[in-house]
């Protein structure tokens, strides 16, 4: 299938590492140049170096996305260093965590980081190829987790964002501008938050995996192609959609 993404421009956040190295790097592979950002410098300067030996321009800077004026002066940068806007893929988070603290740790960086870095991005997105804003969300947005619940922020804050998306779909369709999200379920890299459970809980490691029913974690790849999948020409007529790639992890009905 031709992508059509071959010259476009694109932003990731979070892509020096796991879901948000991937998805960066599969862009790259089809063609695409890159600006990434993250919060440790040596991290975005390996990635910006595997991005370019893929024959695209690549740069990157360590940021904090929930560092308002940092953020929003370095996406409006970025645009101005790739000479445009195509994609921009929001994919940094707070991660878990609990506590009262944690709620507005979560709403700074998942909810306004995704909010601020679509404001700042707009002008550039609104002239570009098929542009196209994404969000890299979580199965913990359309259903409760870990099995049993939970009271934290993490899983509130990301439906916050699925309704946020789809409200970004309707008024922006008609300026071009398509918007999806995907909602990754549990899903394996080096150094990620399965990695680590997998060496802190054992148990509850196997038993997560047990309730995949193809009996495995999902990998950073499999996310990665859902992603440059919809931000290419070959999903053009799609927006407003949250794309859950987990292997049959969750079991809601949604009609």
């Amino acid at each position: 299938m031709e992508l059509g993404l071959k010259g476009r421009k694109a932003i990731v956040t979070g892509g020096s590492r796991g879901l948000g190295r991937a998805i960066a790097e599969s862009l790259a592979s089809e063609g695409v140049d890159v600006a990434i950002c993250a919060r440790g410098a040596d991290g975005v300067t390996a990635a910006v170096a595997a991005l370019k030996a893929k024959g695209v321009k690549a740069f990157g800077e360590a940021i904090a996305v929930g560092n308002t004026d940092e953020y929003e002066n370095w996406v409006k940068q970025a645009c101005e260093q790739l000479g445009g806007l195509d994609i921009f893929v929001s994919n940094t988070s707070a991660g878990g965590g609990g506590g009262r603290g944690s709620w507005q740790n979560h709403f700074d960086v998942d909810v306004m980081g995704a909010v601020r870095g679509f404001d700042a991005a707009t002008p550039s997105l609104e002239k570009g190829t098929n542009p196209s804003f994404l969000i890299i969300n979580t199965t913990a947005s359309v259903e409760t987790f870990p099995p049993g619940g939970s009271t934290g922020a993490y899983g509130p804050m990301k439906a916050a964002l699925l309704n946020y998306a789809n409200s970004l779909s309707q008024v922006y369709a008609a300026k071009g501008i398509r918007v999806n999200t995907v909602s990754p379920g549990p899903t394996y890299f080096e150094g990620g938050p399965w990695h680590n459970i997998e060496k802190a809980a054992p148990p509850f490691f196997e038993m997560i995996k047990k309730l995949e029913p193809m009996g495995r974690l999902g990998a950073a790849t499999d996310i990665a192609n859902a992603a440059t999948f919809l931000v290419s020409d070959a999903a053009t007529f799609v927006t407003g959609v949250n794309l859950v790639v987990d292997g049959g992890f969750t079991r809601r009905v949604a009609f």
